[in-house]
C-alpha cells in the first residue's frame, strides 16, 4: 500500500467540499465483476465475435439472440455488493463532500451502497424498456426470460445501456460536466480513460488537484498531482 499517498490523498479529502469522482469498471472488480481492458478483462478472453463488436448497436440489432447470451453470462451480476469504495463515496455524499458520483459504471452498485447523486454515463442494467410501447421492465425481468425477451406487446426488450454507436444522455452528459466544473477536488479511479467521449469529460476540472487511483498507467497520468496504483477499495478504505 501507497502509505504516503493514502496520507496525502486523506488531507485532500478533508479539506475538499465539492469532492467529485469519477470512476469507470475497477471500482467493482473487488466486488467480483470483471473489468474490460486490464490483462484479465472481458476484452481479453476469447468469444466467436470481440465483445465490442458483439456490445455494439449494429451487432444487437442484427444478431440479438447472439447479443442476449453473451449479456446475460457476462454483464450482469445480480448478486455482487458494494465494497469499500462505493460505501466510502456514498459516507462523503452523506457527510456533504461529495457532490457527485460520475460512473462509466452500469452495475448499479453506487446506488446499492447509498450513493444519491450518480451520474450513469454507460447506463444501468437495472433499467430496461420495450423498444415498442416504452414498458418499463427491472432486473429480474431480464433475468427470468430466455432467448430474447420479449414485451406483452410483441416488442424486444433493450437494457438501458449504451451500447457502442449509441450517443450518450444528453441530461446526464450535463449533469456530469457540471458536477466536474464545479468540484474543488476530482478523483478518478478504476478507468482506463481510454473510452471516449467519457474520458473527455474529466477536461472539464478547473481545479488544482487531481487525484488517479488505477491499476495501470492511463493516457491521461500526465494531468494527475497524485496518482496511487493500489487496489482503489483498499485506497478508500483507509481514508
Amino acid at each position: 500500500m501507497d502509505t504516503e499517498g493514502v496520507g496525502r490523498l486523506r488531507e485532500l479529502t478533508r479539506r475538499a467540499k465539492r469532492m467529485v469522482f469519477f470512476g469507470g469498471a475497477g471500482v467493482s472488480t473487488e466486488s467480483g465483476i470483471p473489468d474490460f481492458r486490464s490483462v484479465d478483462g472481458l476484452y481479453h478472453q476469447q468469444y466467436s465475435d470481440p465483445p465490442e463488436e458483439i456490445l455494439s448497436h449494429h451487432y444487437f440489432m442484427a444478431h440479438p439472440e447472439e447479443f442476449f447470451r453473451f449479456y446475460r453470462q457476462k454483464m450482469l451480476y445480480p448478486d455482487a455488493q458494494p465494497n469499500a469504495a462505493h460505501r466510502r463515496l456514498a459516507q462523503w455524499e452523506a457527510e456533504g463532500r461529495l457532490s457527485a458520483v460520475v460512473t462509466q459504471n452500469i452495475d448499479g452498485l453506487h446506488q446499492k451502497a447509498g450513493s444519491r447523486h450518480v451520474c450513469e454515463l454507460h447506463g444501468s442494467v437495472l433499467r430496461n424498456h420495450c423498444m415498442s410501447c416504452g414498458k418499463p421492465y427491472d432486473l429480474n425481468a431480464m433475468l427470468r426470460s430466455s432467448g430474447v425477451p420479449r414485451c406483452d406487446c410483441g416488442g424486444i426488450i433493450k437494457p438501458d445501456v449504451v451500447l457502442y454507436e449509441e450517443g450518450l444522455d444528453d441530461r446526464t452528459v450535463r449533469d456530469a460536466v457540471t458536477s466536474i466544473s464545479r468540484a474543488d477536488l476530482l478523483i478518478i479511479g478504476g478507468t482506463s480513460l481510454a473510452v471516449y467521449p467519457a474520458a473527455s469529460f474529466i477536461n472539464y476540472y478547473r481545479g488544482s488537484e487531481i487525484v488517479l487511483i488505477n491499476r495501470d498507467p492511463t493516457p491521461r497520468d500526465d494531468l494527475a498531482t497524485l496518482i496511487i496504483r493500489d487496489p482503489i477499495a483498499q485506497v478508500l478504505a483507509e481514508i
